[in-house]
């Protein structure tokens, strides 16, 4: 079955150098530049497999209060580009994570998935192909999300599923339409 041997390849002072170096418009709010903040970033980076992303980008903005971090990353060979959200109290130096959208996975465990979740599939089949596949930081690294869409028009069946490698099963979540 699909395993994925996650690891965490950055550090402060990588983080740091992204914010710096950040292109977006506005780049990263300075306040967000601290030691305790970007340290806490770091610990809670995962790679599919550990290896560092060939680009690191950052983005950033602040309320009175509050401030959102983006981090993105692709890793060489992926398909999709893994996405971390945090809300980050300047403050106090705490970054917690609001969302995780991993989809740096190379095509060929996006096929496997594919080919196990339509083997075990717990109704008669997917509504169409496979239009996304997601994985999820540990301790959920053998925990996948895949959606399957029929269409592109509006009402079309869609579908996502869970599906677990460690448990070799696919759980249906209800559907969007």
């Amino acid at each position: 079955m699909i395993t994925l041997a996650p690891g965490r390849p950055y550090g402060a002072l990588d983080v740091l150098e992204a914010m710096r170096g950040s292109r977006r418009p506005g780049g990263v709010p300075d306040q967000l530049e601290r030691e305790p903040i970007v340290s806490a970033v770091a610990d809670q980076l995962w790679t599919r497999d550990g290896s560092r992303w060939s680009e690191m980008v950052a983005g950033g903005s602040c309320g009175p209060q509050l401030c959102t971090l983006e981090i993105a990353g692709t890793l060489d060979g992926a398909v999709g580009e893994d996405l971390y959200i945090f809300e980050v109290n300047p403050g106090t130096g705490e970054a917690a994570l609001q969302s995780a959208d991993l989809r740096g996975l190379d095509q060929d465990i996006v096929d496997q998935l594919d080919a196990f979740a339509r083997a075990h599939w717990p109704d008669a089949a997917p509504p169409g192909p496979l239009t996304s596949a997601r994985w999820q930081p540990p301790p959920r690294a053998s925990v996948f999300v895949l959606s399957y869409r029929s269409g592109g028009e509006e009402g079309s069946p869609a579908v996502d599923a869970i599906l677990d490698a460690a448990a070799g099963t696919v759980e249906l979540l209800d559907s969007p339409n």
